[in-house]
């Protein structure tokens, strides 16, 4: 399993609500690993604390180590507080979402995305160049107040592969979306019973694998085979070969699995550099794979079985916990009206509020309807209002399109 974790916290709604973490990590086919589950009343550093303390016990502390998180201070403070040797990288999308409502700059967001996946840090400064050009306050922020090394492949001390966000996790929490109404037995019971299911499917596909390597990542590596055709290999001593063709050159070690346009490096999947390198050096090719990719490997993440809890009736349960007073969770009153069901949006990433001034005189527009009013206020980007001798014209922009729309309220 490659050592990338990705932690969070999602909210319950059930009547004594609280906050479930979670942390998973990626199997070789790219599918979500629960790694460890834990309810507690709120997402603070005590809490953090304790979960990460457990978590520590069974994946250890090592330099090795990636744990990808969004920026809330009690995850950050309890990172460095537990693991002395791992790093901790932002969630990209959270950030983006971040300098989106800090700085107002949703136009820019290609060139960020862009330098969040480069592997040259040569190219990441041109994307930067990019950004700085129009607002030189975002790359300022990113780099003093969130650090390129946070966030940017390149940059990261670590290795992170190509997992630059969190959607690991809410891809965990997508799967709980209903089961958070459910008491927190009920919610355990659903989630064991899940992890068992994944577990046994997940058992028999590695089973039938035929391939060298797990099916997304055949397929992802194999369009490589004929991109690397045609290109001219020098080799330079025993494991060195510079494979020139193509937009990019490239200087391959095979003995090191590393190659000068850092995809072999980062991703640990031979680029076409590489794979032309290891046709000319007559090396199978797949053995410059990591073996966190192949079958073998994959079906190891399986191998155990995930059987339920056994019932009550069956319980071993020592004579100081059957003693022990345990009081029920406090229950707080609930605020009137329907209870929240979104989730909670991250430090940064706030929607546009329904009672600004843009919002509140596009809703006098006679033209402005209820779907364009759910677009505006879902959107991400605050409208752009023109004033002229006799009216407001308005242009906004939708979470979903770059399409800009417009509406025009006389005075």
């Amino acid at each position: 399993m490659r050592k990338v974790v990705g932690i969070d916290g999602t909210f319950l709604k059930g009547q004594y609500r609280g906050v479930l973490l979670v942390a998973t990590a990626q199997d070789g086919n790219g599918q979500c690993y629960p790694l460890a589950w834990r309810i507690v009343d709120s997402e603070n550093e005590d809490a953090w604390t304790w979960f990460l303390t457990q978590l520590k016990e069974v994946i250890g502390d090592t330099d090795e180590l990636a744990l990808i998180s969004d920026r809330a201070p009690s995850i950050k403070k309890a990172i460095s507080t537990v693991f002395e040797k791992a790093h901790h990288g932002a969630c990209a999308w959270h950030v983006a979402q971040n300098i989106k409502n800090k700085f107002k700059c949703a136009d820019i967001m290609g060139s960020y995305w862009s330098a969040v996946n480069a592997y040259r840090c040569e190219d990441f400064a041109r994307y930067m160049t990019e950004i700085s050009h129009r607002y030189p306050r975002v790359v300022e922020y990113l780099e003093n107040e969130v650090g390129f090394e946070k966030w940017s492949r390149c940059h990261y001390p670590g290795l992170r592969y190509n997992i630059t966000t969190t959607n690991m996790v809410e891809s965990l929490n997508s799967m709980l979306v209903n089961a958070r109404d459910f008491p927190y037995v009920a919610l355990l019971d659903f989630i064991q019973e899940k992890m068992s299911k994944w577990w046994n499917d997940r058992r028999v596909v590695a089973m039938a694998i035929t391939a060298p390597l797990t099916p997304s990542r055949e397929s992802e590596f194999r369009p490589r085979f004929a991109q690397s055709n045609g290109r001219h290999t020098l080799q330079l001593n025993p494991v060195t070969y510079h494979v020139k063709g193509g937009e990019l050159e490239g200087v391959v070690d095979i003995f090191n699995k590393t190659c000068t346009c850092k995809e072999f490096d980062i991703d640990k999947l031979p680029c076409v550099h590489a794979i032309a390198a290891a046709h000319h050096a007559q090396v199978s090719v797949y053995s410059l794979v990591s073996p966190y990719y192949t079958k073998e490997y994959y079906a190891l993440a399986y191998g155990e079985t995930i059987y339920p809890v056994r019932s009550q009736s069956q319980w071993d349960v020592p004579n100081e916990v059957a003693t022990r007073v345990v009081l029920p969770r406090e229950v707080k009153e609930r605020k009137r009206g329907r209870p929240k069901t979104s989730r909670f949006p991250s430090v940064g990433s706030m929607e546009p509020s329904k009672t600004s001034i843009a919002y509140r005189l596009l809703c006098q527009s006679p033209t402005f309807n209820s779907s364009l009013k759910k677009s505006f206020v879902r959107s991400e980007v605050p409208p752009r209002m023109v004033f002229g001798s006799d009216s407001l014209e308005i242009h906004w922009f939708t979470a979903d399109s770059l399409d800009s729309s417009s509406s025009r309220v006389g005075w």
